[in-house]
């Protein structure tokens, strides 16, 4: 009988959107999935077109918190898994682990610690008009990290504008930068940013040094971990949506007589909504310092709002590799349902 009310609950909430059990966690998620043709030009010949469905990041997952008896402290939680809706299939996995938490919040600000975005991908907030798709900003640039070990303090909003974020990442053993000794510090990386949002605007400024990534266009193999600065700032003035970013991301070590790989990345985008309709394009180019690559990715598109919670939606992009002379060009159609 106890299973029988607990399916019928957790169906309950999946049926309808954001709904929480009574004293007990929001059960939410996502399915995105695309049909989409691709086609790969390596500058000699060029690939037949291929048909694929894509799932782009589909989600279910729990999230909550309840009041603690001490100091008026609430304990926050987040268990988030990606689902394949194209093949059920992900890595030979039902469910891969995306943000994973728990913590506490109070008037000091929030702490977790678990498995989740850094700092500095999250400070990308919503410029990334192609977020999930083949047109998504992490095509062009490095950063975008959902790191493992992962401890992190928030801030509460300052001056109802600004709040900071600082993560610390533990090696726990492991060779990070490659010398040979395994890293066994507190905070062998880090992710800092510090984040002003307050009506139309938003602005973010991110650091993380030794972060375990690779660069897009300059990677030169002397150093397995990253530094990266980022800025970002979006602005939403009535229907117009605008956004730009700028980042630089170096290798952290470099042997000896070797350049550090170093590279420079731009992103630009727009959006205007007319009614239920949301046209959409974005820019994003990565210039190399060694190797003098450039990569470049031009992405349009078009959202149709079904309602609150559910859009379909069509758009093309397209990525090129300048010394590398390939170019990869993708059309898809698709719909999206939150609950």
């Amino acid at each position: 009988m106890k299973k029988n009310l607990l399916a019928i609950a957790v169906g309950a909430a999946v049926v309808m959107p954001g709904l929480a059990l009574a004293d007990g966690p929001t059960v939410y998620g996502k399915v995105n999935v695309s049909l989409e043709n691709a086609e790969f030009d390596n500058g000699v010949d060029s690939s037949e077109d291929a048909w694929e469905l894509n799932s782009n990041a589909s989600r279910l997952g729990v999230k909550g918190d309840f009041d603690l008896d001490v100091a008026g402290l609430k304990a926050i939680y987040q268990a988030e898994f990606e689902i394949s809706v194209d093949d059920g299939d992900k890595g030979g996995e039902t469910f891969s682990q995306r943000n994973i938490f728990g913590g506490l919040k109070g008037s000091f600000g929030t702490l977790k610690a678990g498995k989740f975005d850094t700092p500095t991908k999250k400070a990308q907030g919503k410029i990334d008009q192609f977020n999930d798709l083949s047109g998504d900003i992490k095509n062009v640039l490095s950063g975008e990290n959902r790191v493992s070990n992962i401890i992190q303090y928030s801030t509460p909003t300052l001056g109802d504008l600004v709040t900071l974020n600082a993560a610390f990442i533990p090696a726990e053993n492991d060779d990070i930068d490659g010398d040979g000794d395994p890293e066994t510090g507190l905070a062998d990386t880090i992710s800092v940013s510090l984040v002003a949002a307050k009506d139309m605007f938003y602005g973010a400024v991110s650091y993380d040094a030794d972060m375990v990534d690779e660069l897009i266009t300059d990677e030169t193999g002397n150093s397995p971990t990253i530094d990266i600065t980022r800025v970002v700032v979006g602005l939403k003035p009535g229907n117009v949506e605008l956004g730009a970013l700028y980042q630089v991301a170096e290798e952290a070590e470099s042997a000896p007589g070797m350049d550090k790989g170093e590279e420079s990345s731009y992103i630009l985008s727009a959006a205007f909504k007319i009614d239920r309709v949301k046209l959409k394009a974005q820019y994003g180019m990565t210039e190399a310092d060694v190797s003098d690559e450039e990569v470049t990715q031009v992405s349009l598109g078009a959202d149709y709002k079904l309602a609150k919670a559910s859009k379909v939606y069509l758009y093309g992009t397209q990525l090129e590799f300048d010394l590398a002379d390939t170019e990869e060009t993708i059309f898809g159609i698709g719909m999206e349902h939150k609950f």
